[in-house]
C-alpha cells in the first residue's frame, strides 16, 4: 500500500494518485513490494525533518527515510519499506526552473524517493548514472519523459 499524506490545501486534484501510481511503478519496476508512507509538506516542515535527521539546516525537495536504516518518520516499522517527504513549494520551483509540469516533477520526486528507499543512491558518478537511467526509465513508462 502506498499511503499519501498532507496537511496542504493547495495538493492540485489528481496529486496524490499520481504520487501512488509513481511510486507503485517503481516498486513494480524493480520487483519489489512493501508499504510507503509518503507526506507532501511545506518548506518549513522539510527543512525541520532535514535538520532534524540529517543535520542539514535548509530547504531540500524529497527526503527518504528507509525502514533498512532504521529512521522512519509516518508509519509504523513492520513490513514496509520506508516514508518519502516531498516539498511542495520546492517542485512547483523546480518544475518552473526546469520547464515542465508541476505533475512530471511530483512524479520524478516520487520515483526519486521509492528507488532511494529500495538502496539506489547517486553520491558515486556510475550509481549516479545507474539511478538517473532507472528514473528516466520509469518516467518514460508513466508518460512524463524528459
Amino acid at each position: 500500500m502506498i499511503d499519501v499524506q498532507t496537511e496542504l490545501e493547495c495538493l492540485p486534484d489528481g496529486a496524490e494518485a499520481l504520487i501512488r501510481r509513481s511510486v507503485e511503478r517503481a516498486l513494480t519496476v524493480k520487483g519489489a513490494a512493501g508499504d510507503v508512507c509518503v507526506l507532501v509538506t511545506d518548506a518549513e516542515e522539510i527543512q525541520r525533518l532535514n535538520a532534524s535527521y540529517r543535520n542539514i539546516d535548509r530547504v531540500t525537495d524529497v527526503l527518504t527515510f528507509p525502514a533498512w536504516e532504521g529512521d522512519v518518520i509516518l508509519c509504523p516499522p513492520d513490513g514496509y519499506l520506508g516514508d518519502i517527504a516531498i516539498c511542495y513549494e520546492r517542485a512547483e520551483e523546480q518544475a518552473m526552473e526546469y520547464g515542465h509540469s508541476l505533475e512530471r516533477e511530483l512524479a520524478f520526486l516520487s520515483v526519486h524517493g521509492a528507488l532511494h528507499l529500495l538502496g539506489y543512491d547517486h553520491v558515486q558518478p556510475e550509481d549516479e548514472r545507474a539511478m538517473l537511467q532507472l528514473q528516466d526509465r520509469i518516467l518514460n513508462e508513466l508518460g512524463y519523459p524528459r
